[in-house]
């Protein structure tokens, strides 16, 4: 299992029908809307780094209204 976060930036007056979208994402366990320089924070939990990097890419940042995104994969210390 595979867990991180990824952090959204959304354009202005799309953020309703982007967060609608990315909520029914598989992986996608929890979204925060938070202030400052991203609008999201997504917990995300799958079952490899492959595809965490395959729900980013290929569905959360081809969503209308994501701007940009970050991910950071976490780990224990």
């Amino acid at each position: 299992m595979v867990t991180g976060l990824v952090l959204v930036r959304l354009g202005a007056g799309k953020e309703k029908q982007a967060l609608t979208r990315i909520k029914e994402i598989k992986g996608v366990s929890h979204v925060s809307a938070v202030f400052g320089r991203w609008d999201l924070v997504l917990d995300m939990e799958t079952e490899d780094l492959r595809s965490l990097s395959e729900a980013v890419v290929s569905k959360i940042r081809a969503i209308p209204g994501v701007e940009s995104t970050e991910s950071l994969i976490t780990t224990s210390i």
